[in-house]
């Protein structure tokens, strides 16, 4: 019996029509950080944007853009449930931990994907409400549903779906898209594989037990530092780009430059780590700071944005 064919009703998980949960669960199944890095992103984005923006209609196209992220989480949790029961790190999840049954988070799910798209064509412009579709489609079908669990490039072509935000939020406020726009998709597409291979490395015996192809079970550790190490080395000049192409300031400039070399800096730590290294210390300390990393770059250009536009601390 394949992983994907259990039983999940005689196995803990709660049966069609009882419901236990309570409306954290709910929360819990947007993936409220994975959301909140979609906002931040998004604002950035929105702020960035050449447009005068009326602030409610903003403020409820970026609703649906976080709300559609929402809903692709949930569907990705509602398919993932098998391997989310098996792997530490995922197995009190609302579904594998018996408190949202399955049905009940693919409705959910569903109706905040169709909610968020109708909502954002009728705030923006149907060009930006059909790109939040192809990024929840690209999200919860195509990288769900089939790349997570056949490619060792899982994560970096499925990566591109937490990359669109900021595009998703320049065409709500523009009705197009641009390359600064493509920038900031850049930044995060590039940021995505040495994030997550960081941490595959100190969950290999996780992805290993539901057979995910991630690269370090696949190809080895040693092959996994080298490929974060690459990444690195391209993500830290990218990161400067919104500077070069003059749409963020000087202070963005050496901020991104500075964290840049931080990131290659633990980059090149994970590249000499030894096989085997049961710590995973260099990991683990590349992994928080990409969080860190991308968290800075974004809140940046969001501060920055606010300020061009004449709104300032004091006004907010």
């Amino acid at each position: 019996m394949t992983l994907s064919a259990i039983d999940f009703s005689a196995s803990g998980e709660a049966r069609p029509g009882i419901s236990l949960a309570e409306p954290g669960d709910y929360i819990a199944l947007l993936k409220p950080r994975v959301m909140s890095l979609v906002i931040l992103t998004a604002v950035a984005g929105m702020l960035a944007a050449p447009a005068t923006l009326n602030p409610v209609l903003a403020f409820v196209s970026l609703l649906a853009i976080a709300l559609g992220a929402g809903g692709s989480g949930a569907l990705n949790m509602w398919y993932d449930r098998d391997i989310d029961r098996v792997m530490t790190r995922t197995a009190n999840r609302p579904i594998p931990a018996g408190r949202v049954t399955p049905e009940n988070a693919l409705a959910f799910g569903l109706f905040l994907s169709v909610f968020s798209v109708m909502l954002l064509g009728l705030a923006a412009n149907w060009f930006a409400a059909g790109f939040l579709a192809f990024t929840i489609a690209f999200y919860a079908v195509f990288y769900t549903m089939w790349l997570k669990r056949r490619t060792v490039q899982n994560i970096v072509i499925g990566g591109a779906a937490g990359a669109f935000p900021p595009m998703v939020a320049w065409a709500a406020a523009t009705g197009g898209v641009s390359w600064e726009g493509f920038v900031l998709f850049l930044i995060i597409f590039l940021w995505t594989p040495p994030h997550f291979w960081a941490l595959a490395m100190f969950k290999m015996k996780d992805y290993g037990a539901v057979g995910i192809p991630m690269l370090p079970n696949v190809a080895g550790e040693r092959s996994t530092r080298i490929h974060i190490f690459v990444y690195s080395l391209i993500l830290a000049p990218v990161g400067i780009l919104p500077f070069a192409l003059g749409f963020a300031s000087p202070i963005y400039g050496v901020v991104s430059a500075l964290l840049g070399l931080n990131f290659v800096r633990l980059a090149y730590g994970v590249l000499r780590m030894v096989d085997g290294d049961a710590t995973m210390t260099p990991a683990k300390k590349l992994f928080a700071f990409s969080i860190v990393y991308l968290f800075a770059l974004f809140a940046l250009l969001l501060v920055e944005g606010l300020v061009a536009r004449g709104i300032g601390f004091h006004g907010l």
